[in-house]
C-alpha cells in the first residue's frame, strides 16, 4: 500500500473531503476526521475506528494495525502501517472509520 493508494481509498468514500490537521493530511466527512496520512511518520497513517473495531482489526492483522499511542488510542485511533496493509483489509477499515464520523443518514446510504 502506498500513500497515494489510501488516499484514494480514503476519497472514494461518499462525501470525503481532503484537508490538513497538524502539518499532515487528513480525511473528512462533513467536517469530522475518519483518516489521516504521515502521522507518526510518512510509512504510516490512521483509522479512526471503535475500541471493539480497533481490537479486531489489530487482533486479526498486527503486522498492518496497532493503537495510536496514548489517550487517541484507547479511543479507538489505530495506526495504519502502509507497507503491509493490502487493499482489501484497509478498503474494510476506512469504510468503518468513515461510518464511525458521517452523518447516520449518509453512512445508510452507502451500503458496501
Amino acid at each position: 500500500m502506498t500513500a497515494t493508494e489510501f488516499r484514494n481509498i480514503a476519497l472514494s468514500l461518499p462525501g470525503t473531503m481532503e484537508s490538513s490537521h497538524m502539518d499532515h493530511p487528513d480525511f473528512r466527512v462533513r467536517k469530522k476526521i475518519f483518516a489521516t496520512l504521515g502521522h507518526p511518520d510518512k510509512t504510516c497513517g490512521m483509522v479512526g475506528l471503535s475500541p471493539i473495531q480497533q481490537n479486531e482489526f489489530v487482533a486479526d492483522h498486527s503486522e498492518i494495525f496497532a493503537p495510536v499511542v496514548g489517550g487517541w488510542g484507547a479511543g479507538g485511533a489505530t495506526t495504519v502501517y502502509l507497507k503491509p496493509a493490502t487493499e482489501e483489509i484497509l478498503r474494510r477499515a476506512m469504510i468503518l472509520a468513515w461510518k464511525n464520523a458521517a452523518p447516520k443518514s449518509l453512512a445508510k446510504e452507502f451500503d458496501e
